[in-house]
């Protein structure tokens, strides 16, 4: 084993601080008759865990507030940030200076298909007012970052949301001057795709106001009705009459605007998300030009960082399985899940028409060709919507004809194939050399070999139990898809890496072009990735041949057998 590459891929290990007593703070306010500008973006696109020994503190929380009227009109507004990746820079300010820090509890809510997936906790952050903290990795536009403060004494002072833009945007929340009592909060935010520190000329600037009343907000429509000038902060845009929304936070099934209030915490949310800050996981303390990689946090909290509703341990993936942190991570981003005894069945095989349904919610991607009507996939069938948009994905083709087999099981070689299709990866240099990290690589068809060879050089193979084993053939199993589709989505930047010596990684195969040795030469590299596809993986050691499967689109059969 490679030594010196886990030396290079060791964790940071973060600070801690202090815990004490959650004491919500209510503030009575409610809005009614403004109007709220909605800005409407071009291109709208879609360590180990640090967890303090004090016991969860929960409370049930219930009040009203009054229902707000509001009217909406549509503007339009260009963004160019094109090339550009998806992450976020946060500051706090409190213009008054009566608040010298704050603690930021941070989650994300991802979108997934026509919704939302469950929220996620990335970890409670101690800000000195002023102070920016960058956030990167793992966020894809049209996500939702959500942020609740609270004081130094954790007292919950106030509650944000905004939207991941299509690039690096900058993001200010700027509190009230008496911030326990007036639980206030200003949101500022816009694309910088130079990462300057300053929302870019010529793009939109959201500007709207929050109130939380009992740990239920409200998202304003406008700042007339109080003293606004306790939010003006120099560098920031002049507070507008009228708020500036994105359009999903106005419009639609998830539109937050209209909805007379949002809850600041509810039963099914993570521990992390319901805990007093400092009880259950140490805040992380925020220095000058900070930086955290989201899809690590996501990871490193993943126990206690989750929705209570989801399942990502299962009785028959113990805890030294191979595949374990690939399967825990994909049923955390809700693209694959178990079944009702409490089983994952690592082992099962895996249907044309599940792992259509894991593409489908493991990808968003655009559509390369028209949908033709498959003879064999009826409107009725419970993965027809899927295995359409993933063939119009260029995922998977038909079979013969017009048929697509729909409960025919896939071999390794299918999965890897759909994959390098589906996400247009392309070789660079010498194919054989490339695959000569295989020693069956002479079984590879020579039509698939490099495409074979174009997801080896980006690290998303993954081999068990012998890395130097493509096993082209052999049936591919629940587990073994997990680990692939997971190498996948690492490979677009979308989640973290996880360290399994049985990915065959870039590092090797750079050493190989170099070299032109076998794969005799050069140790493996030690990582694997999560995401994937909603329905059946699984990690088959032996040498069975593809045969029926579930066809289940949660990944169990139907009628849950």
């Amino acid at each position: 084993m490679n030594q010196s590459y886990f030396a290079q891929m060791s964790k940071f290990v973060l600070a801690a601080t202090s815990a004490a007593i959650f004491s919500p703070i209510a503030s009575a306010y409610a809005t009614s008759g403004f109007s709220t500008t909605v800005a409407q973006i071009s291109d709208n696109s879609t360590s180990q865990q640090l967890l303090a020994e004090k016991k969860v503190e929960t409370r049930s929380r219930t009040t009203t507030i009054e229902r707000q009227t509001i009217t909406t009109e549509s503007r339009n507004s260009t963004v160019s940030a094109k090339g550009k990746k998806t992450g976020f820079s946060l500051a706090i300010w409190e213009p008054s200076g009566n608040l010298s820090e704050v603690i930021a509890r941070i989650s994300v809510k991802s979108k997934g298909g026509k919704g939302y997936l469950k929220e996620r906790f990335l970890g409670d952050y101690k800000y000195k007012i002023k102070q920016k903290a960058k956030f990167a990795k793992g966020l894809k536009a049209s996500d939702r970052i959500v942020v609740r403060l609270y004081d130094v004494q954790n007292r919950f002072i106030g509650y944000s949301e905004f939207e991941c833009l299509s690039a690096n945007t900058t993001v200010n929340l700027v509190l009230s001057a008496k911030p326990t009592e007036y639980q206030v909060v200003r949101t500022v935010y816009g694309v910088d795709a130079d990462q300057n520190g300053t929302i870019d000329a010529g793009t939109t600037t959201y500007d709207y106001f929050t109130q939380v009343n009992d740990q239920r907000v409200s998202f304003l429509s406008s700042s007339q009705t109080f003293q606004g000038s306790q939010f003006q902060v120099e560098g920031l845009s002049k507070i507008a009459g009228t708020s500036v929304y994105p359009v999903s936070f106005t419009q639609g099934e998830y539109a937050l605007v209209r909805q007379s209030f949002v809850s600041a915490f509810s039963s099914d949310l993570a521990e992390a998300l319901q805990a007093t800050p400092g009880s259950l996981v140490q805040v992380i303390e925020v220095s000058d030009n900070s930086s955290y990689d989201i899809s690590q946090m996501l990871m490193n909290y993943r126990q206690v960082g989750m929705s209570r509703a989801l399942q990502v341990g299962f009785s028959d993936v113990s805890t030294d399985y191979w595949a374990k942190d690939f399967i825990a991570e994909l049923a955390s981003m809700e693209i694959l899940e178990g079944f009702p005894d409490g089983t994952f069945r690592p082992d099962a095989p895996v249907t044309r028409a599940q792992f259509a349904a894991m593409l489908r919610k493991a990808f968003a991607k655009g559509k390369i060709r028209q949908a033709i009507k498959f003879k064999d996939v009826s409107t009725q069938y419970w993965a027809y919507n899927a295995i359409s948009e993933v063939y119009q994905m260029g995922f998977l083709n038909a079979v013969i004809g017009k048929d697509f087999n729909p409960s025919q099981s896939l071999s390794r070689l299918d999965i890897l194939v759909a994959l390098a299709r589906g996400l247009n990866y392309q070789t660079s240099g010498s194919t054989d050399t490339i695959l000569s990290v295989y020693s069956d690589a002479t079984t590879i068809r020579r039509e698939y070999r490099s495409l074979i060879a174009a997801l080896t050089q980006r690290g998303i193979v993954v081999n068990y139990p012998n890395v130097k084993m493509l096993n082209a053939e052999r049936v591919a199993t629940r587990s073994e898809v997990s680990a692939l589709l997971y190498q996948a989505l690492s490979s677009t930047g979308q989640v973290a890496n996880i360290s399994s010596q049985y990915a065959v990684g870039q590092q090797q195969v750079a050493i190989e072009e170099q070299t032109e040795t076998s794969t005799e030469s050069v140790k493996p590299r030690r990582h694997c990735n999560q995401g994937i596809g909603n329905g059946a993986e699984g990690c088959d050691p032996g040498n069975s041949r593809p045969h029926g499967g579930s066809n289940d689109e949660g990944g169990r059969t139907p009628g849950n057998k």
